[in-house]
């Protein structure tokens, strides 16, 4: 391996000890090894970083070992070029392994840069990734408690979502506060508390709210309601300040919005992932794809392809990716035409990969042009029209040529 830096250091990180490794020497010889252990408290970083400073390094890379990094970045970041490199591509051979001997290794792979560094945004838009994540855990949240409130309502024989399409909708909470404080309803009260539609079916609602529904239902319901309630005022607070740190993307978060299929929130969980000036960072739009996880592996070997599944990527924004090539699945857009075509041939879960696939480029054009989304009008085939394409292929592959008319012109 031809080395290209003369002075690069390697950090083996763990949760109390950095191990940090420095080569120097020139590029055709064999490099001077320096290794130290450090602390990870915030003396300890310091004291690695002027050690560092000392042997003149400014050129170091080390493992994303889960959130451990971190404070060693937020030290050395001022002072050094770091590399932060997914520990999947710079494993080790195996052997003996000991933390001087990892250390070593990445420094040797990035004096030599064969370290690919990971995609680190700036301190701004990390706290934003920060908001945007836990806002995702909070809906979830949101959502596992209505799910408990709804085995409650069916333990307690008490069938409202049966005829209330959304039982945490006006009519439905109204109810449910009743049902907590053991209220018994007749025809007159309950018709009073339903909204629109619903007074039509005061009748069937008296039949599913006749249920036996116990002391220990309401007291388990009341906890999960007020839990509920919390969450709700909570993730009020948190999509506020998405919305703050927004503010200076406000033409960015446009081009994003433009897009069929993904809102507001959608638009800012993509955009705290990837961050403004997408090509600045990725080179292609290939790139990109195969960071967020939508872009197909490759597995070839004797000339033979195999089937294999998605290389892995960025959980959270193909997360958001996905959840917008849902939203496309019935559009007439070309992205909902795109969803339907992949999935007569592969079915719903690959349509889907491959519609976040298509949104991912999308996306990378839109931030590199710097302009909103623009829909081509392009006509969905009809099954006439894809037959006959067919037919017309498969017959110019014989070396025959075809000349079709209308019935009208005939």
């Amino acid at each position: 391996m031809d080395a290209i830096r003369e002075c690069c250091a390697g950090l083996d990180v763990h949760n109390k000890t950095v191990v940090a490794c420095i080569l120097n020497g020139p590029l055709d010889h064999t490099p001077q090894k320096q290794i130290s252990t450090f602390g990870t408290t915030t003396r300890e970083l310091l004291r690695l970083q002027d050690w560092l400073i000392a042997n003149r390094c400014q050129e170091v890379a080390m493992e994303s070992t889960g959130v451990l990094w971190k404070p060693v970045w937020n030290v050395l970041e001022s002072t050094c070029d770091i590399v932060l490199a997914n520990a999947r591509t710079i494993k080790n051979i195996p052997g003996r392994k000991t933390d001087m001997n990892d250390a070593f290794w990445i420094a040797k792979l990035h004096r030599c840069g064969l370290v690919q560094a990971s995609v680190v945004l700036p301190e701004q838009l990390r706290d934003l990734r920060d908001w945007t994540r836990y806002r995702v855990k909070m809906v979830q949240a949101i959502t596992a408690e209505k799910n408990r409130i709804h085995k409650l309502l069916q333990d307690g024989n008490i069938k409202l979502s049966s005829f209330i399409t959304d039982v945490f909708g006006v009519s439905g909470r109204l109810l449910l506060e009743q049902l907590m404080n053991g209220e018994v309803l007749d025809e007159e009260q309950l018709r009073g508390l339903v909204k629109t539609k619903l007074k039509k079916k005061v009748p069937e609602l008296m039949d599913a709210l006749n249920g036996r529904v116990r002391r220990h239902h309401r007291e388990m319901m009341r906890l999960h309601w007020d839990h509920l309630l919390y969450l709700e005022k909570q993730i009020e607070q948190v999509e506020a300040r998405i919305e703050c740190k927004l503010a200076p993307y406000a033409e960015e978060l446009e081009w994003l919005d433009s897009i069929p299929g993904i809102e507001r929130n959608t638009a800012a969980a993509i955009f705290a992932e990837l961050g403004p000036e997408v090509h600045k960072r990725f080179e292609t739009e290939e790139q990109l794809t195969s960071w967020a996880g939508v872009s197909p592996g490759n597995k070839e070997s004797a000339g033979r392809k195999s089937k294999t599944k998605c290389l892995p990527g960025n959980k959270f924004l193909k997360r958001a990716l996905t959840q917008a090539a849902w939203a496309n699945e019935k559009s007439s857009n070309r992205i909902g035409q795109h969803f339907r075509r992949v999935r007569k041939r592969r079915g719903d879960k690959k349509a889907c990969v491959a519609t976040a696939h298509l949104l991912v480029k999308i996306i990378y054009s839109l931030m590199k042009n710097r302009s909103g989304y623009e829909e081509k009008d392009v006509p969905e085939s009809t099954s006439k029209e894809k037959a006959l394409a067919y037919y017309l292929k498969q017959i110019e592959k014989l070396g025959l040529t075809v000349q079709v008319t209308s019935p009208e012109t005939s």
